[in-house]
């Protein structure tokens, strides 16, 4: 994305954004000097961040996969940022064509790259929501994107639980998704840990204090209360590491994952 180009009505280009931070730590070019610039210090201190940029894709598509492999044919991927490949539905769809897929972010610029991605895939809709308006993004979910909630869906939310306050309560959003979600469901989570090294921590911190990067780092038992109600899947809230594969390395920011279901029945 061109700095030189005006930025869309209601973008604030000088602020950095995760989504397009994120598109810039795996190469893409859907971002502005800001992102890049906060991304640049944040590989300052932790530079393997770009290959853990890359383990939380993995993780997702992985995750994804197994739910479809579960029979799951319902996804929605909350905070799904600026589509890369492979994508969620590249990656269910191989499970199974019947697949219905909502992409929801709340950055309008991110809404608008892949509203134009997805537009030709009628089993994609791309919609502009905020996952902190949950009784409002379920409607829309129900009306725009054609989820029934009286079957199982996989809910995806990688990379955002920890852009949520602990002002925003965290665990009642959850809890609203999970009042709606049938046996069946699955719900596939990220999350940045206090077990990450202090320095990253306190300079993330003051970087990007006051903006939508603003993270709020939890341990690994404050991140196991939000999930109540659910029943996680092994290795349960671990490092994304040993989700993905064996010997991987460890990586200053430690970043938690977990999977985690309804039973049926």
């Amino acid at each position: 994305m061109s700095d030189k180009r005006p930025a869309p009505e209601g973008i604030d280009p000088t602020k950095p954004n995760t989504a397009r931070m994120f598109d810039y730590l795996l190469g893409g070019k859907d971002n502005y000097k800001a992102d890049r610039e906060a991304a640049l210090r944040l590989l300052e201190i932790a530079p393997e961040t770009r290959t853990l940029a890359w383990f939380s894709r993995r993780f997702l598509t992985g995750a994804a996969e197994l739910a479809a492999q579960a029979g799951v044919r319902q996804f929605l991927d909350i905070g799904a940022g600026i589509p890369t490949s492979p994508s969620v539905y590249e990656t269910v769809s191989a499970v199974d064509p019947d697949v219905r897929v909502a992409s929801v972010d709340f950055d309008p610029v991110v809404y608008r790259h892949t509203d134009a991605m997805v537009g030709s895939t009628p089993a994609v809709t791309a919609m502009l929501g905020d996952f902190r308006h949950p009784d409002d993004l379920i409607e829309r979910l129900r009306t725009e994107a054609g989820i029934d909630f009286d079957r199982p869906v996989a809910l995806l939310l990688v990379g955002i639980l920890h852009f949520v306050m602990d002002d925003e309560r965290p665990a009642e959003l959850i809890a609203r998704f999970r009042e709606v979600m049938a046996p069946g469901s699955y719900l596939v989570f990220t999350h940045g840990s206090t077990d990450s090294d202090d320095e990253l921590i306190g300079r993330t911190a003051r970087a990007t204090d006051g903006t939508t990067a603003q993270c709020a780092y939890r341990s690994r038992s404050e991140v196991e209360k939000l999930f109540d109600g659910f029943e996680m899947l092994d290795p349960g809230v671990a490092p994304i590491q040993q989700w993905i594969g064996n010997d991987l390395p460890p990586t200053t920011l430690v970043m938690l994952g977990g999977v985690c279901h309804i039973p049926a029945g």
